[in-house]
């Protein structure tokens, strides 16, 4: 019934397609921001093609459809498209062409590509451009083609917008305009309209709920030397946030009139990050002035936290710690004697994260699955499709919480009962990884492609890997997944490296995934810091946030080096030392038996 309606779907765009004159339609998984999650209304990509994850771009023509998505959804994918007509272009893979690619090849001269440019991001809109010119394509960017399709389309988002007061943020919205204004002059640049959203909410210290487990607002924000105009829902804006803006003379603006608004201005150096930015929105700014294409100051002077946020993450880390510690403790405990599924068992872990009087909501919808289910990175379980866990084997539980002081996101693979030969090896090698990573000292001007290796090599050993990165950034009360640091170890052409900075947060989560059989991933939080500085240059090491047990019974000794037993039996140790005074007798018992030196 499902593939029946997607077809449907698809044949009613092509349709309006071929009233519009459009032989090649592509969407895009963004909002008008280029947001990684999005809110409903934006879900056309999911609407068209059926496929749930929170990446990939839908290509459709008039005998056919393609879909591209990275390797943490192929397995997801291939299930959700199976039947649709839609065929899935695993990125990266061998022989798989980019878009950009099979577009260049299979579009005919004087063609047209149209695209909503509001959803297309400025980069790939120019990269499309060169690509395609040769064949003198056409690019038609003024329309959403969805409108005509969709007719029961979720509303526009307009959710409340909240104030973050400054013993939460460690800096005022006034400093934190003033740095960005500096970093705007040492690129020359006068001004600055910004469209990423977790930017704008970390400039203004405003969190919003337009978008699920992401506290951000629809909305954008133009900088300049003596001026802030803030684009906003009305509905969205409380008297509160209102009077607070206006003591820092920023002005609040129709959200709908950033266009008319960039039409206005003349002459101007005005500096957009291209990534992020609308392709509409760039064109538009283009007539009339001289546009900077480059990454946003405030990216950068978001990544690194200052000692106010550190010390709050501590403390929110230390409860989300505790929390998790408790539910796999209770689902220890009860699996086996009550019926637990997939959805249960995550409804029982927000409970017990609700109980933390800081708690807003999750930062993302908890991953929880079991046994063959695991091997797909993003899994999601629903009502309508989910497992029975039964004790034996893992149910790997990614999850994390947004809290007044932080963003946690933390993975751990747990042992229902009895494992195999191969899950206890799997999961060995997953930890030596995680172990090599955290313990990792390196020369400041390191990026995360020069890091990432070192918790792929236990792995790439045994001619083991995992299709994604090894860790990237978390937000402040903001987006968990958050740059511009990360650990990949691929190199994509023309793509900015950062080095990693102190106050730097990271995920550190190596795994292996075997389709059809399990899935392993063990992931902590860490933080840079400075060490010691000598005649070769500023050290620098990984300070860990995340406290949460390992799984001692899927521990194999013989698979470890002596040095990566003892950073597990410290680590274990410290565990016990930190979450023991909050636990009950019983919990301290059960944690005192797992976390004891193996």
């Amino acid at each position: 019934m499902r593939n029946d309606l997607i077809q449907a779907r698809l044949a009613a765009l092509r349709k309006v397609m071929k009233e519009k004159g459009v032989d090649y339609y592509m969407i895009a998984t963004a909002d008008f921001h280029g947001s990684e999650y999005v809110n409903a209304y934006f879900k056309v990509r999911e609407f068209f093609s059926g496929f749930t994850g929170s990446a990939g771009t839908l290509l459709v023509w008039q005998d056919g459809a393609a879909l591209w998505t990275d390797g943490r959804y192929f397995i997801q994918a291939a299930a959700e498209l199976e039947g649709t007509g839609v065929t899935l272009m695993k990125m990266r893979e061998e022989g798989v062409p980019t878009l950009a690619e099979f577009l260049a090849k299979e579009i005919s001269e004087g063609m047209t590509l149209g695209f909503d440019g509001r959803t297309i991001s400025a980069k790939e809109g120019m990269e499309l451009e060169e690509k395609l010119k040769a064949k003198s394509v056409k690019l038609s960017c003024d329309e959403d083609l969805a409108e005509a399709v969709w007719t029961d389309r979720p509303a526009f988002p307009a959710g409340k917008v909240f104030l973050l007061p400054e013993e939460i943020t460690g800096k005022s919205l006034e400093q934190k305009a003033s740095e960005v204004r500096e970093r705007l002059k040492d690129q020359g640049a006068g001004s600055t309209l910004l469209t990423k959203l977790d930017d704008i909410m970390w400039l203004l210290n405003l969190r919003g709920s337009d978008v699920e487990c992401n506290p951000v607002a629809i909305s954008y924000l133009y900088l300049s030397e003596d001026e802030i105009r803030f684009f906003a829902l009305d509905a969205a804006l409380s008297d509160e946030v209102r009077d607070y803006l206006a003591k820092y003379s920023v002005t609040v603006v129709p959200y709908d009139d950033v266009t008319e608004f960039l039409r206005a201005r003349n002459g101007e150096r005005i500096l957009l990050d291209h990534r992020y930015c609308g392709y509409a929105i760039v064109k538009k700014a283009q007539e009339r002035n001289e546009v900077i294409l480059s990454a946003n100051p405030t990216e950068l002077l978001k990544a690194i936290k200052n000692p106010v946020e550190l010390a709050n993450m501590e403390k929110i880390y230390l409860a989300d710690d505790v929390a998790l510690t408790k539910f796999i403790y209770w689902l220890k405990t009860n699996i086996g004697k009550v019926e637990l599924t997939e959805l249960s068992a995550s409804d029982r872990l927000e409970e017990f994260r609700r109980q933390i009087p800081e708690f807003l909501d999750l930062s993302f919808p908890t991953i929880a699955g079991y046994g063959p289910n695991a091997a797909m990175m993003h899994y999601e379980a629903t009502p309508e499709s989910h497992a029975v866990l039964e004790p034996k084997g893992f149910l790997l539980v990614d999850s994390g919480g947004q809290y007044l002081g932080g963003t946690t996101d933390v993975t751990r693979t747990i042992a229902l009962g009895p494992l195999s030969e191969e899950e206890i090896y799997h999961y060995t090698l997953v930890a030596a990884g995680m172990i090599q990573m955290t313990n990792v000292r390196f020369l400041h001007g390191c990026t995360g492609r020069n890091l990432d290796i070192i918790a792929r090599e236990p792995l790439w050993e045994k001619g083991l890997d995992y299709k994604c990165g090894t860790g990237h950034g978390v937000g402040y009360v903001l987006n968990v997944h958050e740059g511009p640091q990360s650990l990949r170890w691929q190199y994509v052409e023309n793509a900015k490296e950062y080095a990693f900075e102190e106050g730097m947060d990271v995920t550190n989560e190596p795994g292996i995934y075997v389709e059809g059989s399990h899935g392993i991933r063990i992931e902590n939080v860490m933080v840079a810091k400075k060490g010691e500085k000598n005649e070769y240059g500023q050290f620098m090491y990984f300070d860990t946030l995340t406290w949460v047990p390992l799984e001692r019974s899927a521990l194999d000794a013989s698979y470890l080096t002596d040095r990566q037993l003892e950073w597990i039996n410290a680590y274990q140790a410290m565990v016990y030392e930190k979450l023991s005074p909050f636990l009950t007798e019983e919990e301290r018992t059960w944690l005192r038996g797992e976390t004891a030196a193996i």
